[in-house]
Protein backbone atom coordinates (compact mmCIF):
# COMPACT_ATOMS: atom_id res chain seq x y z
CA UNK A 1 0.00 0.00 0.00
CA UNK A 2 1.27 3.84 -0.55
CA UNK A 3 0.08 6.73 0.88
CA UNK A 4 -0.08 10.30 -0.92
CA UNK A 5 -0.55 13.16 1.28
CA UNK A 6 -1.48 16.65 -0.43
CA UNK A 7 -1.29 19.38 2.89
CA UNK A 8 -1.76 22.77 2.48
CA UNK A 9 -2.28 25.38 5.58
CA UNK A 10 -6.18 24.91 5.28
CA UNK A 11 -6.21 20.98 4.76
CA UNK A 12 -4.82 17.86 4.12
CA UNK A 13 -5.36 15.41 1.97
CA UNK A 14 -4.47 11.86 2.51
CA UNK A 15 -4.98 9.31 -0.12
CA UNK A 16 -4.28 5.36 1.08
CA UNK A 17 -4.34 3.43 -2.17
CA UNK A 18 -2.20 -0.08 -3.30
CA UNK A 19 -3.95 0.20 -6.67
CA UNK A 20 -5.63 3.71 -8.71
CA UNK A 21 -9.47 2.25 -8.71
CA UNK A 22 -9.32 1.77 -4.77
CA UNK A 23 -8.36 4.91 -2.57
CA UNK A 24 -9.30 5.49 0.87
CA UNK A 25 -9.16 9.49 1.26
CA UNK A 26 -9.14 11.15 4.35
CA UNK A 27 -9.08 14.89 5.45
CA UNK A 28 -7.93 16.66 8.11
CA UNK A 29 -6.64 20.33 8.61
CA UNK A 30 -3.93 21.72 7.07
CA UNK A 31 -0.17 21.63 8.17
CA UNK A 32 2.23 23.27 7.66
CA UNK A 33 5.89 22.68 9.30
CA UNK A 34 6.84 26.35 8.68
CA UNK A 35 4.00 27.64 11.37
CA UNK A 36 2.82 24.61 13.40
CA UNK A 37 5.43 22.94 16.14
CA UNK A 38 6.63 18.88 15.48
CA UNK A 39 3.98 18.46 18.48
CA UNK A 40 1.25 20.38 17.13
CA UNK A 41 1.40 18.15 13.84
CA UNK A 42 1.89 15.18 15.69
CA UNK A 43 -1.59 15.92 17.40
CA UNK A 44 -3.51 16.54 13.78
CA UNK A 45 -2.21 13.33 12.87
CA UNK A 46 -3.16 11.41 16.50
CA UNK A 47 -6.52 13.13 16.74
CA UNK A 48 -7.63 13.35 13.24
CA UNK A 49 -6.30 10.90 10.85
CA UNK A 50 -5.51 7.79 12.93
CA UNK A 51 -9.39 7.53 14.29
CA UNK A 52 -10.44 7.48 10.77
CA UNK A 53 -7.75 5.17 9.75
CA UNK A 54 -8.07 2.24 12.43
CA UNK A 55 -8.42 -0.27 9.64
CA UNK A 56 -5.26 0.44 7.81
CA UNK A 57 -2.27 -1.21 9.67
CA UNK A 58 0.54 1.58 9.18
CA UNK A 59 2.95 -1.29 9.19
CA UNK A 60 1.63 -2.37 5.50
CA UNK A 61 2.15 1.32 3.60
CA UNK A 62 5.59 0.51 2.02
CA UNK A 63 5.97 4.02 0.36
CA UNK A 64 4.56 7.60 1.42
CA UNK A 65 4.75 10.82 -1.29
CA UNK A 66 3.98 13.84 0.78
CA UNK A 67 3.12 17.28 -0.66
CA UNK A 68 3.26 20.05 1.80
CA UNK A 69 3.12 23.89 2.09
CA UNK A 70 6.07 24.67 3.33
CA UNK A 71 8.26 21.98 2.66
CA UNK A 72 10.40 24.72 0.68
CA UNK A 73 14.18 23.10 2.24
CA UNK A 74 15.71 20.25 2.36
CA UNK A 75 15.95 20.78 6.44
CA UNK A 76 12.23 21.00 6.63
CA UNK A 77 11.63 18.17 4.41
CA UNK A 78 13.79 16.08 6.19
CA UNK A 79 11.81 16.94 9.82
CA UNK A 80 8.86 16.23 8.48
CA UNK A 81 9.90 12.79 6.86
CA UNK A 82 11.25 11.79 10.46
CA UNK A 83 7.92 13.06 11.95
CA UNK A 84 5.96 10.94 9.66
CA UNK A 85 8.52 8.21 10.08
CA UNK A 86 6.88 7.92 13.87
CA UNK A 87 3.66 6.87 12.40
CA UNK A 88 4.74 4.93 9.47
CA UNK A 89 8.25 3.27 10.63
CA UNK A 90 8.20 0.84 7.50
CA UNK A 91 7.78 3.31 4.74
CA UNK A 92 9.94 5.01 2.12
CA UNK A 93 9.04 8.64 2.89
CA UNK A 94 9.43 11.17 0.22
CA UNK A 95 8.46 14.88 1.66
CA UNK A 96 8.74 17.45 -1.85
CA UNK A 97 6.62 21.29 -2.11
CA UNK A 98 3.22 21.53 -2.77
CA UNK A 99 4.03 22.73 -6.43
CA UNK A 100 6.26 20.13 -7.15
CA UNK A 101 2.72 18.12 -6.39
CA UNK A 102 0.57 20.07 -8.30
CA UNK A 103 3.09 19.91 -11.17
CA UNK A 104 2.83 15.87 -10.93
CA UNK A 105 -0.90 15.29 -10.66
CA UNK A 106 -1.52 18.06 -13.55
CA UNK A 107 1.67 16.44 -16.46
CA UNK A 108 1.88 13.65 -15.00
CA UNK A 109 5.03 12.40 -16.87
CA UNK A 110 4.66 15.12 -19.29
CA UNK A 111 6.63 18.47 -19.90
CA UNK A 112 3.98 20.84 -19.29
CA UNK A 113 3.42 24.30 -17.27
CA UNK A 114 1.51 23.82 -13.84
CA UNK A 115 -0.49 26.44 -12.42
CA UNK A 116 -2.02 26.71 -8.81
CA UNK A 117 -4.86 29.22 -8.35
CA UNK A 118 -6.55 29.54 -4.99
CA UNK A 119 -6.32 31.99 -2.31
CA UNK A 120 -2.94 32.82 -3.71
CA UNK A 121 -1.19 31.81 -7.09
CA UNK A 122 2.19 30.08 -8.54
CA UNK A 123 3.49 28.39 -11.38
CA UNK A 124 6.41 26.26 -12.42
CA UNK A 125 7.76 24.85 -15.99
CA UNK A 126 8.20 21.23 -15.28
CA UNK A 127 10.12 18.23 -17.12
CA UNK A 128 7.70 15.25 -17.00
CA UNK A 129 9.38 14.64 -12.93
CA UNK A 130 11.16 17.70 -11.38
CA UNK A 131 10.56 21.36 -11.58
CA UNK A 132 12.99 23.28 -13.79
CA UNK A 133 11.94 26.85 -13.90
CA UNK A 134 9.37 28.36 -11.55
CA UNK A 135 8.57 32.34 -11.73
CA UNK A 136 8.39 33.22 -7.71
CA UNK A 137 4.58 33.97 -6.25
CA UNK A 138 5.88 36.72 -3.93
CA UNK A 139 2.51 36.88 -2.38
CA UNK A 140 -0.28 38.89 -2.30
CA UNK A 141 1.26 42.43 -2.36
CA UNK A 142 3.79 41.85 -4.73
CA UNK A 143 2.31 39.07 -6.67
CA UNK A 144 -0.33 36.67 -6.76
CA UNK A 145 -1.54 37.17 -9.93
CA UNK A 146 -4.97 35.61 -10.78
CA UNK A 147 -5.94 34.39 -7.35
CA UNK A 148 -8.85 34.69 -5.03
CA UNK A 149 -6.54 37.94 -3.41
CA UNK A 150 -6.22 39.48 -6.79
CA UNK A 151 -9.65 39.11 -7.55
CA UNK A 152 -10.88 40.22 -3.80
CA UNK A 153 -8.34 43.15 -4.13
CA UNK A 154 -9.67 44.34 -7.72
CA UNK A 155 -13.27 44.29 -6.69
CA UNK A 156 -12.90 46.22 -3.54
CA UNK A 157 -10.66 48.58 -5.78
CA UNK A 158 -13.05 48.94 -8.65
CA UNK A 159 -16.42 49.79 -6.38
CA UNK A 160 -14.46 52.31 -4.36
CA UNK A 161 -12.99 53.52 -7.21
CA UNK A 162 -16.58 54.04 -9.08
CA UNK A 163 -15.55 51.34 -11.66
CA UNK A 164 -18.74 48.87 -11.17
CA UNK A 165 -22.40 49.68 -11.99
CA UNK A 166 -23.64 51.75 -8.23
CA UNK A 167 -25.71 48.71 -8.05
CA UNK A 168 -23.34 46.12 -8.13
CA UNK A 169 -20.73 48.28 -5.60
CA UNK A 170 -23.89 48.77 -3.16
CA UNK A 171 -24.70 45.51 -3.45
CA UNK A 172 -21.66 44.63 -2.51
CA UNK A 173 -20.92 46.55 0.24
CA UNK A 174 -24.54 46.38 1.95
CA UNK A 175 -24.22 42.63 1.58
CA UNK A 176 -20.55 42.32 3.68
CA UNK A 177 -21.56 45.05 5.78
CA UNK A 178 -18.36 47.05 4.70
CA UNK A 179 -17.49 50.66 4.73
CA UNK A 180 -14.75 52.31 3.03
CA UNK A 181 -13.21 53.24 6.82
CA UNK A 182 -13.44 49.25 7.63
CA UNK A 183 -12.31 48.42 4.59
CA UNK A 184 -8.78 50.44 5.21
CA UNK A 185 -8.75 49.09 8.89
CA UNK A 186 -9.00 45.30 7.33
CA UNK A 187 -6.62 45.72 4.79
CA UNK A 188 -4.56 48.07 6.28
CA UNK A 189 -4.52 47.51 9.80
CA UNK A 190 -6.20 44.08 11.13
CA UNK A 191 -3.75 40.30 10.98
CA UNK A 192 -4.47 38.55 7.84
CA UNK A 193 -5.35 40.93 5.06
CA UNK A 194 -4.57 38.41 2.28
CA UNK A 195 -7.75 36.21 3.57
CA UNK A 196 -10.14 38.99 4.22
CA UNK A 197 -9.65 39.92 0.43
CA UNK A 198 -9.39 36.73 -0.77
CA UNK A 199 -12.88 35.95 0.86
CA UNK A 200 -15.05 37.85 -1.96
CA UNK A 201 -14.27 35.95 -4.67
CA UNK A 202 -17.10 34.17 -4.37
CA UNK A 203 -19.03 37.83 -5.16
CA UNK A 204 -16.89 38.04 -8.65
CA UNK A 205 -18.13 34.40 -9.56
CA UNK A 206 -21.84 34.97 -8.69
CA UNK A 207 -21.68 38.33 -10.56
CA UNK A 208 -18.70 37.28 -13.29
CA UNK A 209 -21.86 38.11 -16.40
CA UNK A 210 -21.84 41.59 -15.84
CA UNK A 211 -19.97 42.81 -18.49
CA UNK A 212 -17.62 45.21 -15.97
CA UNK A 213 -16.77 42.11 -13.66
CA UNK A 214 -16.55 39.75 -16.58
CA UNK A 215 -13.41 42.45 -17.90
CA UNK A 216 -12.21 42.77 -14.61
CA UNK A 217 -11.80 38.67 -14.14
CA UNK A 218 -10.10 38.42 -17.90
CA UNK A 219 -7.68 41.30 -17.06
CA UNK A 220 -6.97 39.26 -13.87
CA UNK A 221 -6.12 36.04 -15.40
CA UNK A 222 -4.19 38.32 -18.33
CA UNK A 223 -1.87 39.19 -15.78
CA UNK A 224 -1.25 35.85 -14.60
CA UNK A 225 -0.29 35.02 -17.90
CA UNK A 226 1.56 37.64 -18.98
CA UNK A 227 3.51 38.25 -15.72
CA UNK A 228 4.21 34.47 -14.82
CA UNK A 229 3.35 31.84 -17.96
CA UNK A 230 4.65 33.54 -20.91
CA UNK A 231 8.10 33.90 -18.97
CA UNK A 232 8.17 30.55 -19.50
CA UNK A 233 9.31 30.92 -23.26
CA UNK A 234 7.45 27.29 -23.86
CA UNK A 235 4.63 28.73 -26.10
CA UNK A 236 3.76 25.33 -27.63
CA UNK A 237 3.22 23.58 -24.15
CA UNK A 238 -0.25 23.37 -22.71
CA UNK A 239 -0.95 24.76 -19.39
CA UNK A 240 -2.56 23.07 -16.58
CA UNK A 241 -4.41 24.92 -13.28
CA UNK A 242 -5.27 23.11 -9.92
CA UNK A 243 -7.28 24.57 -7.22
CA UNK A 244 -10.61 25.81 -6.17
CA UNK A 245 -10.29 29.25 -8.11
CA UNK A 246 -9.27 27.60 -11.54
CA UNK A 247 -12.12 25.16 -10.99
CA UNK A 248 -14.65 27.92 -10.41
CA UNK A 249 -13.31 30.09 -12.95
CA UNK A 250 -12.55 27.63 -15.77
CA UNK A 251 -14.40 29.16 -18.50
CA UNK A 252 -12.42 32.41 -17.75
CA UNK A 253 -9.46 31.02 -17.85
CA UNK A 254 -9.60 28.64 -21.34
CA UNK A 255 -11.22 32.19 -22.57
CA UNK A 256 -8.08 34.18 -21.56
CA UNK A 257 -5.79 31.41 -22.61
CA UNK A 258 -7.40 31.38 -26.36
CA UNK A 259 -7.04 35.33 -26.42
CA UNK A 260 -2.98 34.99 -25.91
CA UNK A 261 -2.76 32.11 -28.15
CA UNK A 262 -2.41 29.58 -25.28
CA UNK A 263 -3.44 25.97 -25.29
CA UNK A 264 -5.42 24.90 -21.67
CA UNK A 265 -4.31 21.19 -20.50
CA UNK A 266 -5.98 20.21 -17.50
CA UNK A 267 -8.29 22.20 -14.61
CA UNK A 268 -8.37 19.98 -11.34
CA UNK A 269 -9.95 21.65 -8.19
CA UNK A 270 -7.31 19.26 -6.19
CA UNK A 271 -4.61 17.44 -7.02
CA UNK A 272 -5.25 13.97 -4.95
CA UNK A 273 -6.17 11.69 -8.20
CA UNK A 274 -3.42 13.23 -10.24
CA UNK A 275 -0.97 12.27 -7.63
CA UNK A 276 -2.77 8.37 -7.05
CA UNK A 277 -2.50 8.19 -10.74
CA UNK A 278 1.17 9.46 -11.10
CA UNK A 279 2.63 7.35 -8.02
CA UNK A 280 0.64 4.11 -9.16
CA UNK A 281 2.66 3.71 -12.49
CA UNK A 282 6.16 2.13 -12.29
CA UNK A 283 7.93 5.52 -13.48
CA UNK A 284 7.06 7.18 -10.29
Amino acid sequence: MKLVVDSGSTKTDWGFFSTVYDVKAVKTQGINPCHQSEEEIRTIIRNELLPNTQNIDPAAISEVFYYGAGCATESICTQMAALLKEFIPNAAIAVDSDMLGAARALCGHAEGVACVLGTGSNSCLYNGKEIVDQVPSLGYILGDEGSSAALGRRLIGDCLKRQLPETVSREFMERYSLTKESIIESVYRKPLPNRFIAGFAPFVYEKRAIPEVHKMIIQCFSEFFTRNVINYHKPWLPVHFVGSLAGSFAEELRETADSLGMTIGKIETSPMYGLVDYHATDKA
